[in-house]
Order: C-alpha cells, then structure tokens, then sequence
C-alpha cells in the first residue's frame, strides 16, 4: 500500500485530527488568499482533471494570475461582476480564482440556459463583463448573446461591456463585437505583477461578496444568491471535517462547475487538503467508469439519477475500483436498495448524504461516517462538523436550523413537522437587487426560510418531507410527497416514484404518482394501491398512477427531477391543455 493510500484508509479521527493540526485556527480569507497557499504548498500535485488534462496546483494558480492581469487590463475594477456562461473547463477555478484576485465578483450561470433566461440575469446581475463559450451542447450561447447585443431593450437595462469569448471546438466566427481568448491574454503581457499585487491588497477583506449564484427560478424568477468568500470556504472546510477528508483525495465529480454541489463540494473542499477532483459533467456511466478507473478515484459524488444507471452497467464488474471507498449520493432522496447496491458493486466502506442549498453556500448538513443505511436512506443529516471553522455557540457546526410554522413563522417545539429554517456563518444574508424577496425569508436575526417541510429528530437529524409549495391537502388532511415517495420505493418492482398534488372535485387534492419500474418488471395501478392501503392511511393513497420511462423524467442539469413539470404533465393527462 503506498503511502497516500495509507493516509486516505486511516481511521476517520485521525483524518480529523491531520485537518486540524493543518488549521489550528480559523484563517479567514479571500477565495485568492487561500488558493495562492494551497497552490504553492501543493504547487506539484495535481488538482484537477478535465478532458484528460491533467492540471497541477501550481499551473491553476499561474493561469489564475495571468487572468487576473488581463482582467486589470481590460478595465475590471473592483466589485464589478463578472458573469461566466461556460461549459465545464479547464480555465474555470483559475478565472474564479482571477476574479478574487481583483477584487470582481464572480456569477457562474447555468450553461443550459436560454436566451430570454440569459437576458434576464445579465442584467439583473449588473454584469458588465461576460466570459462565454460559442456553444455548449445544443445551446448556441454565442449567436444568443449577439442577438442581445442587438436588441435596443437589452442594451437599455444592460451593463454588459465586453464579452470574452473562449474557444471550445465551435468553428463558427466569432461575433466582431466579442473579444478573442487571445486577444484577452494578450492583456495580460502589459501589467506588471506590483499592479496586480497592489489591487490583490486592496481585495482582501473576506466578508465582501465573493459569488453570486443565481437559483434554478422553479418557482418564479432566479434569484442571485450573494456569498462572501469566507461563507465559501468555511462551508468548503466544513466537508472536509464532517467527511474526514484526508490528504490527497481523488474525487470523482461529474458535476457543472455552475452549481454550489461542484464548487463547494470539489473546487474548495479538496483545495484544503491537496486533493484533485475528475471533471466529466455529462459523462456516460462507462466513461465514468473508465474516468474512475484511470484516475484511481477514492470518491464519487453523485445523484442518485446518475448512480443507478452506473450501477447497473452491464460491464461495472470489468473495472479496478479498488481505490474507491468514498460517496456522497446527494440533491434528491436515494431508498435502501439503491444504497445497497451502491455498497456492493462498488466496494464502498464510507457512504453519506446530506442536504443544504446556494442559499447555505451548498451543504448545511450530512449524515455522519457509518451511519445506517435506515439512517441514509430517511435523514439527510445534522449539521456539518465545522471544527475551526464552526461556532462555539452552534455546537461546532457552522450553522443550526430549527422548524417554524408554514404560515406564521413562529418556532415549533422540537420534533414538530414544519418549515425549515437555518442561520449561521455560511448562510447568505440575501439576494441581489431583490429587497422585497430578501426580506420575505430572511428575518432580523438572520433564520432564512428554507421553502422545506421536515423536522429535527431526537438526535439533531433532518427528516424532509417536501417543499412547502410541494405539500397538498386531500379532504382537510396534509399529505407529504416524501412520506408516500417512500413507501412506493419500497415495492420490489419500482425503481424510482415522484409525487405531486393534483386538483380534486372531491377531495380538494389528490395525489399522482410518475413511477419508473425496474426492467423487466411490470406492474399495475392496482399493485401500487394495494402496496400503499397496507402501510398508508386512505386519504395518503395516490388516486392517479402513471408508469413512465427512465428518459421521461423532466431533470434539472443537477439531476433533479423537476416536479414542477411532473405537476403541468399531471394536470395535461387529467384535465387537458387548457385548464
């Protein structure tokens, strides 16, 4: 066994106790800050792999200053926004990094946008510089912006002045109005390195919005989330206590570099601990197998969207996993079995979930090292072990949450079902550019409402039981999702169940089940009633079950399953197009 194999199988205290002797106080500072250490200290190891380049610390922090150069260059000044609407890539961390260095402000933007949704945060986000990929898969980001550019409404309520554009395969011309990547890093050639450093020092303030994440917009507009540079990277340590991440780790993440799960999770969390992370946002579960394999991965952090279909891979038995002990299955509930399966196929000793939002900078709490998969597969967890990074008050966790009533917003007693609340040193203090929605979940004393139903158990853990928009009412009666979601999981024939409320003359609401059964199995609506009458009360009993396939569901670029969507398709079948 070699010496890094040694560090990563040691016992989780002493992973702790590696981390803390590291950190033996909290060392506040910018997202720059910390990565000039952590990429001169681990300066040869390698940090990351994307499109099988393999990246060390150090060139991710050389690249990082050389952006930050051609940034000044280009007439970036401090607190501007720069937004990125990029396929995952190899400049990603380093332009973030570039970004802090300068004192801007960083807006990663989920690349599956389209162009009324790009219209729309460009200019609520104040952004006045853009880095952008001609295309990422289907969407033409290139031909949109432009498009943009003409439109006398966009210039109007838009501060966008330049747009950066990279290549990424796309042999289309770039618009006249863009600047060229080359012509970009030409910039950086006439600033010397006391005018960077000179613009670094006057950047170093760590409470100062580092990130604005804007949300997915399921439910109305999106909303950007502000997060300082210390909320990132406390959350980022956070992991690496409550996971025992130890020196060195390979995480497989096939994650958007846009999302809080990769930024947090990957890009900060193994930055702490001289750790790399494999990119492949999109990869199929052979490749992904293949990826694990080539780059010996300790970790996978998924979906349970993506496990299932690497798992049952007819050819997953075929490949050397044997460095692999490590998962995070998070962002929607996995039942036993998929656990289960999970452990066995791919030798797994340490399995987790856990459950925060962008609002929280990603994770506010997981499941602990070795708990039960009865524990995984019903609790998303309890706050994170924060160790230094932690408050005293808060028990070492960077964050408490407590259960509030839906409609007043008063505390519950412990144990009640409600609305999730959460405050501390990682949650956002609000939205940009939106007051009204900032004030309507966030109170004076900083508890911000969640949008989740669930409560604290006996032990500090987190059961969810849906979004509070999610929860319906049959003849008077709550029903949540979760509670009949899991039940339905639990028949031998079903692979995975979504739940949504649906208008009833009688009943008010009703609720319609969306199954996707196991192959080569089948089954009825009379099945699944049955199923639910012997472990459900009547009125919890879904009235409307349709059997779909695995591409039918409506997913988020995270692996979500959108249940919005799930509710429009409900309401088609039931009631027609236009009602």
């Amino acid at each position: 066994m070699s010496a890094n194999q040694t560090t990563l199988k040691q016992s989780v205290s002493a992973r702790r106790k590696a981390l803390e002797a590291r950190f033996p106080v909290w060392p506040r500072d910018t997202v720059a800050g910390h990565f000039s250490k952590a990429c001169h200290h681990y300066q040869d190891r390698p940090y990351m792999y994307i499109n099988y380049e393999e990246l060390t610390y150090g060139e991710v922090w050389d690249r990082a200053v050389q952006y930050a150069k051609a940034f000044i260059k280009l007439g970036v000044k401090r607190r501007d926004h720069i937004a990125v609407l990029m396929d995952n890539d190899a400049t990603y961390p380093s332009l973030m990094i570039a970004s802090s260095i300068v004192g801007a402000v960083f807006i990663p933007i989920n690349a599956m946008l389209a162009k009324d949704e790009l219209d729309y945060i460009i200019s609520q986000s104040d952004s006045k510089y853009l880095m952008l990929h001609q295309t990422v898969k289907d969407k033409q980001h290139g031909q949109a912006v432009a498009e943009l550019l003409d439109d006398d409404s966009f210039q109007t309520h838009s501060q966008l002045k330049k747009v950066i554009c990279l290549p990424n395969g796309d042999e289309e011309p770039v618009d006249d109005r863009f600047l060229t990547w080359d012509t970009f890093l030409e910039g950086a050639d006439n600033v010397s390195g006391e005018e960077m450093d000179e613009r670094w020092r006057e950047s170093r303030y760590s409470d100062e919005v580092a990130i604005i994440m804007y949300t997915s917009g399921s439910t109305g507009s999106p909303k950007g989330v502000m997060l300082t540079d210390d909320m990132l990277l406390r959350c980022g340590y956070g992991t690496c206590m409550s996971r025992a991440i130890g020196d060195g780790r390979v995480t497989f993440a096939p994650l958007p570099f846009y999302h809080c799960f990769a930024i947090i999770e990957a890009i900060f969390a193994m930055s702490f601990v001289g750790g790399s992370f494999i990119s492949a946002l999109g990869a199929s579960p052979l490749l992904s197998l293949q990826l694990m394999e080539k780059y010996k991965a300790n970790d996978y952090l998924c979906v349970p969207s993506t496990l299932v279909s690497l798992v049952n891979h007819p050819r997953v038995s075929e490949f050397d996993l044997s460095n692999l002990f490590a998962m995070w299955c998070g962002a929607a509930p996995a039942p036993i079995p998929v656990w289960e399966k999970a452990i066995d196929v791919l030798g797994l000793t340490e399995t987790i979930t856990g459950y925060g939002q962008t609002e929280v900078a990603s994770s506010g709490v997981t499941t602990e090292i070795g708990d039960a998969l009865e524990c995984i597969s019903s609790r998303v967890g309890r706050p994170k072990i924060g160790g230094v990074s932690g408050l005293p008050e808060f028990d070492g966790s960077a964050v408490e949450y407590k259960t509030i009533d839906v409609d007043t917003g008063e505390t519950m007693p412990d144990g009640s079902v409600g609305e999730l609340a959460v405050r501390g040193v990682t949650v956002s203090h609000g939205y940009y550019n939106k007051p009204e929605e900032t004030a309507e979940v966030i109170d004076k004393d900083g508890w911000l409402r969640t949008g989740d139903v669930g409560k604290v158990d006996e032990n500090g853990y987190i059961q969810l039981l849906g979004r509070s928009k999610e929860m319906y009412k049959v003849s008077g009666e709550l029903v949540s999702p979760r509670e009949v979601e899991v039940v339905i999981s639990q028949h031998p024939a079903v692979n995975q169940v979504n739940i949504v409320g649906v208008p009833d003359k009688l009943t008010t609401e009703t609720g319609a089940a969306f199954i996707e059964l196991k192959q080569g199995e089948t089954c009825t609506r009379r099945d699944i009633i049955d199923w639910c009458s012997s472990q459900l009360a009547r009125f919890k009993n879904p009235r409307h079950v349709w059997f779909v396939e695995a591409s039918d569901w409506p997913m988020t670029s995270t692996g979500k399953v959108q249940k919005f969507r799930l509710q429009e398709q409900a309401e088609e079948k039931l009631f027609g197009k236009n009602n």
